[in-house]
């Protein structure tokens, strides 16, 4: 079981929002968290670091050998749970930070299975022979295309296309979807921000990652995202089964 991680705050912030935290369990299996904070100047950042270390903290604090993958849903769903009443309460009780929030990404695999709770947009592939997106995005444009007003292609440059519908820390209450599935040796994990996935294809990302020519294909992802503009932060992890 392996990890790789990278975060950059790309070619045009001053400051980088995203965070994220992984680690492994002492016996066996993984976790990795990544967080896309939203908020004023500062408020983003502070929303994502708090979202990301609670929710570290309670997986680590929660996990339990042989935990079955019901159990871990559940710890997951209360972890997040958990930070988003945190950041809201941190907003209220500071106006500077009024309307922050983030997204969050939380992975453990575990057992063979993996299961992955998510809120926004960050999203979360699976990758094998193939790859295929494990997240459905909390997004107006994932909600047009749904209903079928716009294409995915068109998403892709829709003025609209950073505006998410479900973040945490924004209300006192918030739903967290959750999915798991099974995950063998050799197959990965990938979770990143928008600030990536929005210059590349499903396709692409899946040719950079399995190409056994590139000894580091999180960095190349990376570097790849800010030579295309790198308009956003950029964060890129892999948790390999």
């Amino acid at each position: 079981m392996e990890i790789k991680a990278f975060t950059d705050t790309g070619r045009v912030r001053e400051m980088n929002q995203d965070a994220f935290k992984t680690g492994f369990f002492k016996d066996s299996g993984a976790w990795a968290v990544v967080c896309d904070g939203m908020g004023g100047v500062r408020g983003g950042q502070v929303a994502s670091e708090i979202c990301v270390n609670e929710v570290s903290k309670r997986i680590e604090k929660g996990y339990r050998k042989s935990m079955s993958m019901k159990s871990v849903k559940n710890l997951l769903v209360s972890a997040i749970t958990a930070a988003n009443i945190k950041v809201f309460e941190t907003a209220e009780e500071n106006k500077e930070y009024l309307g922050m929030g983030t997204t969050v990404v939380a992975v453990v695999v575990l057992n063979g299975f993996a299961a992955v709770a998510h809120i926004g947009d960050s999203r979360a592939y699976f990758i094998s022979d193939e790859i295929s997106q494990i997240t459905r995005d909390h997004s107006v444009v994932q909600y047009l295309i749904d209903t079928g007003r716009i294409t995915p292609e068109q998403a892709r440059t829709h003025p609209d296309r950073n505006v998410i519908t479900r973040a945490v820390g924004v209300s006192p209450e918030v739903d967290v979807d959750v999915e798991i599935i099974p995950i063998n040796q050799g197959q990965k994990i990938l979770i990143c921000t928008d600030g990536l996935y929005e210059y590349f294809s499903d396709n692409e990302l899946f040719d950079i990652i399995k190409n056994p020519d590139i000894e580091e294909p999180e960095k190349t992802l990376l570097d790849m995202a800010n030579n295309a503009g790198g308009k956003d932060n950029i964060t890129v992890v892999t948790v390999e089964g």
